[in-house]
């Protein structure tokens, strides 16, 4: 069972994400800020991240950027309500691998999740 841990500071995102990653038969660890999101992905390594932006303590850009230096594998995906083109290029730049503007589509937040999974599996077997 893949696992996906879900950093969101908004406790009804963090609930909906979870739910919906819970029914499409992921494991799913939860963290509303920075520090809590590190302290998990180092404890239980997931296969994808979905990270805020904006988070208590630790911003996700220095989440992504600290995780990325540990784990070049892990899949990450930004999920934030910083629309602006150099937010994205920063994110990206920073070593998330995709990253979706709030407000989001389920729908298309899963389909990425699942093509992220499928090109992690294919590059690391």
């Amino acid at each position: 069972m893949e696992t996906v841990l879900v950093v969101e500071d908004d406790p009804s995102i963090l609930l909906g994400l979870a739910k919906n990653l819970s029914f499409e038969g992921y494991r799913v660890l939860q963290a509303s800020d920075g520090q809590k999101a590190l302290d998990l992905a180092f404890e239980s390594p997931p296969d994808l991240i979905l990270l805020d932006l904006m988070l208590p303590g630790l911003n996700g850009f220095e989440v992504c950027r600290t995780i990325r230096k540990h784990d070049p594998h892990v899949a990450i995906l930004i999920l934030s309500a910083k629309g602006q083109e150099s937010d994205k290029v920063l994110g990206l730049d920073v070593g998330a691998d995709d990253y979706v503007s709030k407000p989001f589509s389920v729908k298309e937040v899963l389909a990425r999740v699942r093509a992220l999974l499928r090109r992690r599996k294919a590059l690391t077997g």
